[in-house]
């Protein structure tokens, strides 16, 4: 069943190769058929509370007065005496601003508040091309250019026709002379058999097997979040050029014949040389034939944005740029204590009388009764792992139908996520869906990765 598609979800697949490209754009251990994208795994928090002082320990006095009893002599009435007055503590209210995230500093794509994360990887390679990752000041920016492999063409001799041999036969030499003797003694004559040929067709190998990544479409990359990066492990067979070739079927050789001697009184013939073979080495035919080799391979360089790059250099669109992120405080109130509690002495003079008196048995005293200091619980975050982009193995066109998009939608809907209508196609209302529960679950976003799929147990 064919799965109509968004025009805006569906791109051509343009092949991406690189000779040594570095790690942090490929995929690792990838499989030939299968697709990855570089999604984004969310940075995680654990919250945990903090006990923060709010009102300090202080003392509160309390007077005990003094004890008397009476006599009846003439004496003082009352005798000199020092009255104590309490003064209270006073207690004033403080605001202090408390830590709840320290300041931070963190590699993002653009120094814009809302800036996607760089992933570990793409700092590995700018750190391994020379960017100072720990001296560079907050608000600098690199950019990396890469320049592509060059290849040259080369002209590369081939033969097409082996070396061979020519037989020539040079005949024997006479004079005449008059003998009655043979006419002509028995000799042997040479006769050429040339050599045969045939033609055959050879296979010659012009470029190897390869392997290339491919730019692969996400049904998904609407989602926030996604990065877009989806490549796919493609094998490119080997090229091969098929050339004529002629070659010898039957080397040349001689065929010897027996002539008898011939008698008779007349003129004759005397040998004055024998028939002789010359072979002539007649030399191989060569063809020429053009290959392409490489000639420079592929770099990449990190430069400070701003700064002048040379001639050859291409942008390959990734940046980094570091921003330092200011700490979070939060204001809470405290009652502190101003003034501590104190005693006022009042003297009071001796009055006489005659007449039963009261004599002091116990002096007026304090009594210091501590009160404990008073703490809030406070709430905190504090962060267990950064914001990173890794590779995730994810559905595209080769392995998402209908029938799949249909299952995501019902795993939503079971799980209150509202995907909108039940259809088997990736609408928006299934983007936003799937897009909130990979965020609620902390799961990687930007993709219909298999982490996503397992999570809301869809097996394919």
């Amino acid at each position: 069943m064919k799965l109509k598609y968004s025009s805006l979800l569906i791109g051509l697949l343009l092949p991406l190769t690189f000779s040594t490209a570095d790690d942090s754009l490929i995929p690792p251990n990838a499989k030939a058929g299968e697709c990855y994208a570089k999604v984004v795994v969310p940075a995680k928090y654990e919250t945990f509370e903090e006990k923060v002082l709010v009102k300090e320990a202080s003392e509160k006095i309390t007077i005990v007065p003094a004890k008397y009893e009476w006599k009846d002599e003439k004496v003082e009435v009352t005798p000199a005496s020092k009255k104590i007055i309490p003064v209270p503590a006073k207690y004033k209210k403080v605001v202090e601003t408390i830590e709840v995230k320290p300041a931070t500093r963190v590699w993002q794509t653009s120094i814009k508040k809302n800036g996607a994360p760089v992933s570990k990887e793409i700092l590995v390679a700018a750190k391994l091309k020379g960017v100072d990752l720990d001296g560079t000041t907050p608000n600098s920016c690199y950019k990396e250019y890469f320049t592509p492999e060059r290849f040259k063409t080369v002209t590369e001799e081939i033969v097409v026709q082996n070396e061979a041999n020519k037989t020539e036969i040079i005949p024997a030499k006479y004079e005449m002379v008059e003998k009655t003797i043979e006419v002509s003694p028995a000799a042997k004559k040479t006769i050429e058999v040339p050599a045969t040929y045939e033609f055959k067709e050879e296979r010659i190998l012009v470029e190897k097997e390869k392997t290339v990544w491919k730019k692969g479409a996400n049904p998904a990359q609407k989602l926030d979040g996604a990065t877009g990066e989806i490549m796919c492990l493609v094998k490119v067979p080997a090229v091969y050029k098929t050339i004529k070739k002629k070659v010898v079927k039957t080397p040349a050789t001689t065929k010897v014949i027996e002539v008898p001697a011939v008698s008779k009184t007349i003129n004759v013939k005397k040998l004055i040389s024998e028939a002789e073979v010359k072979k002539t080495t007649i030399p191989a035919i060569k063809k020429s034939i053009e290959k392409k080799v490489l000639e420079t391979k592929s770099d990449f360089i990190w430069n400070r944005e701003g700064e002048e790059v040379e001639k050859g250099w291409n942008y390959t669109g990734h940046k980094i740029c570091l921003v330092e992120k200011p700490a979070l405080t939060k204001q809470i109130t405290k009652t502190v204590l101003d003034t501590p509690a104190t005693t006022k002495e009042v003297a009071i003079e001796a009055t006489y009388k005659t007449m039963k008196v009261k004599k002091l048995v116990e002096e007026a005293k304090e009594v210091k009764t501590p009160i404990d200091a008073e703490y809030k619980m406070v709430k905190k975050r504090k962060k267990v792992s950064d914001a990173k982009q890794d590779w995730e193995r994810i559905l595209c066109q080769t392995n998402m139908n209908k029938d799949v998009i249909l299952k995501i939608q019902n795993a939503l809907k079971a799980k209150e996520y509202n995907p909108g209508k039940l259809d088997g196609v990736l609408g928006r209302d299934t983007r936003v869906a799937l897009d909130k529960f990979q965020r609620d679950n902390s799961l990687a976003t930007g993709g219909i990765t298999y982490e996503t799929l397992n999570a809301l147990k869809i097996g394919l």
